[in-house]
């Protein structure tokens, strides 16, 4: 009897504790609306602290005030108190500030990214720092190792691999450009809008298993889900965006929606070559989340961008040569082109969340991408010797014509891409042990027409091919038939089925006293390539990556990590085209084993907090399919008849050099050779050997509304600027080094430190208005040649094509 009293006293106690509990939950964010992990949530002696998505849970007594803090290191402590009736929940999720008072633009250390190589770039320096394409990709060229001498262009290099090498996510969906586009004026709006990005994560190497199969880099980009009702506004000579965002009152469905017009005849207009330019450039993206139940959200990313490109020249004069020898290329063209890319994109993704431990989405997208590419252009050049005599009046006029020529260019160039695809993911998390696996399946649908040709007079007599030997013009008439210079003449219909899987599990521990965390994982890549007239082509590879980081329980702030595996990139169908547009779908897959060594040094310096990141890496890559760099045009061989090898240093010191800012300073070394049929290693079109860059950040100490944002960057010379039909073991010249410095400075009427309670500004969250000097040394760059004949002489003339001198833009930010 005495047991059945002392089990009902027991029940009855504890009946009553739970009865006298409430629950307090929510989502902890910086004032950039980023949720913040690690989080402490304490009470008394009690607390919990946030997950990745700065998300919080915890049990408190009931009917009592109860004072919880809320505490961070990098942020201001926020403390709430309390009263919450029995068996409620209160859902509060308050807005930390950064510690430093006078600008709020620190950059909010994670360890975790740190112990896994991947750098985390602050969303509001992205939308700050001027260049002539602002965003992510802006700000990805200041770092070591990504490489690119393209300022109208958002395609980059990372440690010697090219652009077709870098792996871009948006929510876990992997994004695609246009295939046609061959000069960075052409090419637009980066796909990634960055007015709506809430994440932004970036590695260089050695990245995980379950990232695609790609062979540099991954930029794994996460949209924000809205909380509130906010708008944003963005207008500059360049072109402007609208980005607005907003929940229902249910809370169950919030949608983030931006769209963003581009017209870079600032730029094109003010090159050396007068034209009649309308480049312009249109995309909406919209980014929808549902939320059936706790367990079952539904997201919708969705993009719809149009390119038209219409560039009408009319001249152009440039000036080369030397000091002793100046000469100067005259052109009267006639003729236009014409580009037009269309492209939709779709995504789905429902992620359920069967219980506290284990999460699955699946995710269903299609890209579908219509291009056409058109010009009719003819060239008249004359080459004229520039009189270099500075007593002469007619000092630096041209005074003899030692060439004359001219050029047809002609294309009729189309292509209807169609990828769709499902992928499946399960993530089981348990204490320290985390399990990720996938499986993806990808069907493309590719239609291609190749139809362009050029051809080259000079003096009225047409210049045979290259490959043409016994042409002694004008010596002796030509009898032969009037051949293009160059032509390329085929039409492509592919299809290719893909199933990819990974899995790999990561593990938090210590040993002994120091912290570790590795990472091993799995992948695999079957692919089937067939079409009209081809031959079937089934291959499959496998891969191994793994990683491990250590923070020694030192008194200096350290952690190593070292990172690699086996790292494939299956070809896509530009790889299976050769420079002639022939499909070779036996092109096998591209190899690479890396190995990256790093280490992050955390310290205080003038009080302020700093960081220095090193890393070594070194990449031996087989089955190369070497190719060729025109502009942003990448042409394979369409074949893995090479060898390859990558290596170097990166170096990058981050931190408050301006109290209350952030900046880094960066430089890189590299080099990377290939080898192709055993004739010996000579540099690859990447071979970037030095890169400084510097993003700087300051504000006039005594009015801090006035900012000004520096960003630099110095890359050695590029080999290249090659005709394209050049050997490569002939040619190895190197372009001149790129320098570049753009300077942004602004005025800001109102953010997060200059809130107004009254007057016009009470309703506005940002607003400041400045303006930017594109180039602001007026350096000449140069990336690529145009090739002009003097008959006379055989000799064939390289002229660079200078890129965009300085521009002024005029720039404002509005959000409320």
């Amino acid at each position: 009897m005495k047991n059945y009293i002392l089990l009902f006293f027991l029940v009855f106690a504890s009946v009553t504790l739970t009865a006298q509990k409430a629950t307090i939950k929510g989502t902890v964010k910086n004032t950039s609306k980023t949720p913040i992990e690690g989080v402490s949530i304490t009470y008394a002696n009690y607390g919990t602290t946030t997950n990745n998505d700065g998300e919080y849970l915890l049990q408190i007594p009931a009917e009592k005030e109860i004072v919880i803090k809320f505490s961070h290191v990098s942020y201001k402590t926020f403390i709430k108190k309390v009263t919450i009736p029995q068996n409620r929940t209160f859902r509060f999720s308050p807005t930390l500030t950064i510690q430093i008072e006078e600008i709020n633009e620190i950059l909010v250390e994670d360890r975790k990214k740190d112990a896994q190589g991947t750098l985390n770039i602050n969303t509001e320096t992205v939308a700050k720092i001027p260049g002539a394409n602002e965003g992510v990709e802006n700000i990805l060229m200041t770092l070591p190792g990504v490489n690119n001498n393209n300022e109208l262009s958002t395609q980059y290099n990372v440690r010697g691999g090219n652009f077709d090498e870098n792996l871009i996510y948006i929510n876990g969906i992997e994004v695609y450009r246009p295939f046609l586009v061959r000069s960075g004026q052409q090419e637009g709006l980066s796909f990634v809008n960055s007015a709506m990005v809430q994440n932004v994560n970036f590695s260089a190497g050695g990245f995980q298993a379950k990232y695609g199969d790609k062979l540099a880099s991954v930029l794994d980009i996460t949209y924000r889900t809205p909380t509130e009702f906010s708008a944003n506004i963005n207008a500059s000579l360049l072109g402007g965006s609208i980005t607005a965002e907003g929940i229902s009152s249910n809370k169950k469905l919030s949608a983030l929606i931006g769209v963003r017009y581009r017209n870079n005849s600032l730029f094109i207009n003010s090159k050396d070559i007068e034209t009649n330019a309308e480049p312009n450039f249109t995309d909406v993206q919209a980014f929808l989340s549902y939320v059936i139940n706790p367990k079952l959200k539904i997201d919708f990313l969705g993009n719809y961008a149009l390119n038209n490109y219409k560039y009408i020249p009319k001249t152009r004069r440039t000036k080369f040569g030397t000091i002793s020898d100046p000469q100067e290329l005259i052109v009267y063209y006639d003729g236009q082109e014409k580009d037009k890319f269309k492209t939709v994109f779709g995504a789905l993704k429902g992620s359920y969340k069967v219980n506290d431990n284990l999460n699955l989405s699946l995710t269903t997208s299609a890209y579908h991408t219509i291009e056409e590419e058109y010009y009719d252009i003819l060239a008249s050049y004359n080459i004229g010797e520039v009189n270099n005599d500075f007593g002469s009046e007619d000092f630096g006029e041209v005074e003899f014509y030692e060439g004359i020529g001219s050029q047809l260019n002609h294309a009729r160039n189309t292509i209807d891409a169609l990828i769709n695809n499902a992928e499946l993911k399960a993530t089981y998390k348990k204490n320290n042990h985390l399990f990720e696996v996938g499986i993806k399946y990808q069907y493309e649908d590719i239609k291609d027409r190749i139809k362009e040709w050029e051809v080259v007079d000079s003096l009225g007599f047409n210049v045979p091919p290259p490959d043409f030997t016994t042409n002694n013009q004008p010596y002796e008439p030509f009898s032969g038939e009037i051949t293009p210079y160059q032509s390329i003449d085929s039409q492509n219909h592919i299809k290719i089925d893909r199933l990819v899987w990974f899995a790999q599990y990561s593990k938090n521990s210590n040993w002994d006293n120091h912290k570790i965390w590795y990472n091993l994982g799995v992948r695999s890549h079957n692919w089937n390539v067939n079409g009209e007239n081809l031959e079937t082509s089934n291959q499959i590879i496998y891969s191994v990556r793994g990683q491990f980081a250590i923070k020694p329980d030192w008194q200096k702030d350290m952690l190593f990590r070292i990172a690699g595996g086996m790292y494939n990139q299956p070809p896509f169908y530009k790889e299976l085209r050769d420079y002639n547009g022939v499909v070779n779908t036996a092109v096998k897959t591209q190899k690479s084993v890396q190995v990256v060594l790093g280490n992050d040094y955390s310290f205080k310096l003038w009080n302020r907090p700093f960081k220095f990141i090193s890393e070594i890496y070194y990449k031996n890559l087989t089955n190369v399919n070497t190719y060729t760099v025109d502009n942003v045009k990448i042409r394979y061989s369409a074949n893995n008849n090479a060898t390859a090898y990558a290596t170097g240093v990166d170096l990058r010191l981050n931190g408050e050099f301006v109290p209350g800012t952030e900046s880094w300073v960066s430089i890189g070394l590299l080099k990377t050779e290939e080898n192709y049929n055993n004739q010996g290693y000579i540099a690859r079109p990447t071979d970037q050997r030095f890169k400084f860059g510097m993003l700087f950040q300051d504000y006039v100490p005594n009015i801090p509304k006035i900012r000004m944002y520096l960003n630099l960057v110095f890359n050695s010379g590029l080999p290249g600027g090659s005709p394209s039909y050049a050997n490569p073991y002939e040619y190895q010249n190197r372009l001149n080094a790129y320098k570049r410095a753009d300077i942004g400075i602004s005025y800001v009427f109102a953010d997060a430190n200059n809130v107004h309670t009254s007057g016009k500004l009470k309703n506005i969250k940002e607003f400041a208005l400045g303006f930017e000097i594109f180039n602001m040394f007026d350096v000449q760059n140069s990336i690529t040649n145009t090739w002009v004949r003097d008959v006379y002489s055989k000799q064939f003339y390289g002229i660079p094509n200078y890129m965009t001198p300085r521009v002024l833009n005029i720039k404002m930010n509005l959000k409320f």
